[in-house]
């Protein structure tokens, strides 16, 4: 299973988890079985709000879950339309997510959790 993890800094699995998928810099790419990752810059960095295109911003890579501090309703719901689940990811690094993830400790995001744009937006 491929897991990936939006971040504003690539350090391997020392990155950050970022709050926001559309805008992240990059995302680190974990392979659960192999235990490889790699990092891949976004595809789709630059983007009118609410118009972000996730599968453009993963730059044709093909994975099975998003872990993410947070993500607008169009970005989920593409995502999700594509067969990729989306988790709440907790703060910390993108190794202490994936603890998390496989502890089954993460929360699968719905659409009443994700950002609208407005003040008061969680992440």
């Amino acid at each position: 299973m491929k897991l990936c993890f939006p971040v504003m800094e690539t350090r391997s699995l020392d990155s950050e988890v970022y709050g926001h998928f559309g805008s992240a810099a990059a995302f680190i790419v974990f392979d659960t079985a192999t235990k490889e990752e790699k990092a891949v810059l976004n595809g789709d960095a630059h983007h009118a709000h609410g118009m972000c295109s996730p599968l453009k911003a993963l730059s044709g890579e093909n994975v099975d879950v998003i872990i993410v501090g947070g993500i607008g309703r169009g970005a989920l719901m593409r995502l999700n339309g594509a067969g990729i689940k989306v988790y709440k990811a907790s703060d910390g690094t993108v190794a202490q997510n994936i603890k998390l993830f496989e502890e089954g400790r993460l929360p699968l995001f719905s659409p009443g959790m994700v950002c609208s744009g407005r003040e008061g937006c969680a992440h």
